[in-house]
């Protein structure tokens, strides 16, 4: 059996078209030894209603909703939670990431014994890229140089929206997934090595989302201080963390402009 994890955020107007690929897909492709587990995450609009008409079609779909944002590694991670797959993986709710592809990667590990994980890449060779900005490359390399000269991963990119897991791995990783916003993908990599695992970075096809509300400039400085939390407590300085983090938490609330969502510990 297989679990699919969509971490849902306002998309009302993008995940029925994501459900409906993935529903028809994996259903003809596993019949009802799979499932699919979206979890809300501070939804303010219609995304729940529009759920419940896909469940209606595709019964092995399955949510979650939480009415206060818990941010993406939230969702993911309580996704997790419930996850009944011996592979697990999590994609996001614009089908940027298409189900045959997902497949791949969820076929490549089961077929690979020695390995532990699989992360689709846009970054190696072989991988297919369509619509991506050049101001999104840029920002994509910076970022991935920082993760690499802050954690040495020896990927090119961590944060694409296509990883499977095996089921085992999950629980040894489970208490030091500790972020929860956009840079819950590092975390989720520099655990799963921390934890003996062995991970393949694996060619996709990738078609960037237009309609994105991620903003490059608000997103460059969240994902850079999330990040530098995550090396402070995978380092000794972490015993300073609990007198820092008030002043984190404040400066991330005024780059968001909310209080509700928590980029701190998922506890």
């Amino acid at each position: 059996m297989i679990t699919i994890i969509i971490p849902a955020y306002n998309e009302q107007d993008r995940i029925q078209n994501t459900l409906d690929e993935y529903g028809k897909y994996y259903q003809n492709h596993y019949l009802n030894n799979y499932e699919i587990i979206v979890v809300l995450n501070g939804c303010k609009d219609e995304t729940e209603a529009v759920i419940i008409e896909s469940i209606k079609k595709y019964k092995n779909i399955k949510y979650l909703n939480f009415p206060a944002a818990i941010g993406k590694g939230g969702a993911i991670k309580e996704g997790l939670k419930i996850a009944k797959g011996e592979l697990v993986g999590y994609t996001d709710a614009d089908n940027s990431t298409r189900p045959e592809i997902l497949h791949r990667l969820f076929s490549a590990l089961e077929l690979t014994p020695s390995l532990d994980c699989i992360i689709g890449s846009r970054e190696v060779i072989g991988s297919v890229i369509k619509n991506k900005t050049l101001k999104r490359k840029i920002m994509s390399r910076a970022f991935n140089g920082l993760v690499n000269f802050y954690f040495n991963t020896g990927f090119k990119d961590t944060q694409c929206g296509a990883k499977v897991v095996r089921s085992s791995i999950i629980p040894k990783i489970m208490p030091n997934l500790l972020l929860s916003d956009m840079s819950f993908d590092v975390n989720f990599i520099v655990d799963v090595q921390k934890a003996g695992g062995k991970i393949l970075e694996m060619p996709i096809e990738w078609e960037d989302d237009n309609n994105s509300t991620v903003k490059p400039v608000k997103t460059s400085l969240l994902m850079f201080m999330s990040i530098t939390r995550l090396k402070i407590l995978y380092s000794p300085l972490k015993v300073i963390y609990p007198y820092i983090k008030p002043a984190s938490k404040w400066i991330y609330n005024k780059i968001v402009g909310k209080k509700n969502i928590s980029i701190m510990e998922n506890s």
